[in-house]
């Protein structure tokens, strides 16, 4: 029988071997075998563990955003922020990315993307806008910036988004996350 700690060893392993094939490969042409074979194991303990390729993928892509309490900030800070505390979490590891790249090839990805900012931007949002209410649309609209510049950061590799300075990025892109984040309704 294996012991706790090998079998918390063995799920760590696979774990981060999927992480790392996932954000590589995206999800179609990730494989069970190629992330046991990153893992050091034998095919059987993924599917031991994980079940499929999905519950695998949903395990390996469970993360916390980590969002700052933007209520304890200067209002007028708050959309800069934001993107500046996305930029360091996107460049922390590759989860967010690998998410990113599956969720726009895979049901199953955007799925989990959706739930992402769904359980953890919403109430960030709801927090500082005018009415909580219009929280879920302004949490998409703020969503739809972080997503468009890390998808054409981090994803395509546009060289002038590459190029620029965290600072610069959200500096040009703070204002117009705290207007969707604070301003009337139009």
């Amino acid at each position: 029988m294996t012991s706790p700690r090998r079998s918390d060893a063995t799920r760590t392993a696979i774990l981060d071997a999927a992480r790392e094939r996932f954000a590589a490969d995206g999800y179609e042409r990730a494989t069970i075998r190629a992330i046991a074979r990153d893992a050091g194991i034998d095919p059987s303990m993924v599917m031991r563990y994980y079940g499929n390729k999905e519950g695998l993928f949903a395990a390996a892509s469970t993360f916390e955003l980590e969002l700052p309490e933007l209520g304890a900030l200067p209002a007028q800070h708050a959309g800069a922020a934001l993107v500046a505390h996305f930029l360091d979490r996107w460049e922390r590891d590759e989860v967010l990315t690998g998410l990113l790249r599956v969720g726009v090839t895979n049901e199953a990805g955007a799925e989990r993307m959706r739930a992402v900012f769904a359980e953890q931007l919403r109430p960030v949002t709801a927090g500082v806008c005018p009415d909580p209410a219009e929280a879920p649309r302004r949490a998409g609209l703020v969503a739809s910036q972080i997503l468009g510049m890390a998808l054409t950061r981090y994803v395509l590799r546009l060289p002038p988004l590459v190029e620029m300075s965290r600072e610069d990025i959200a500096a040009w892109l703070g204002p117009t996350v705290q207007r969707y984040l604070t301003a009337e309704t139009p």
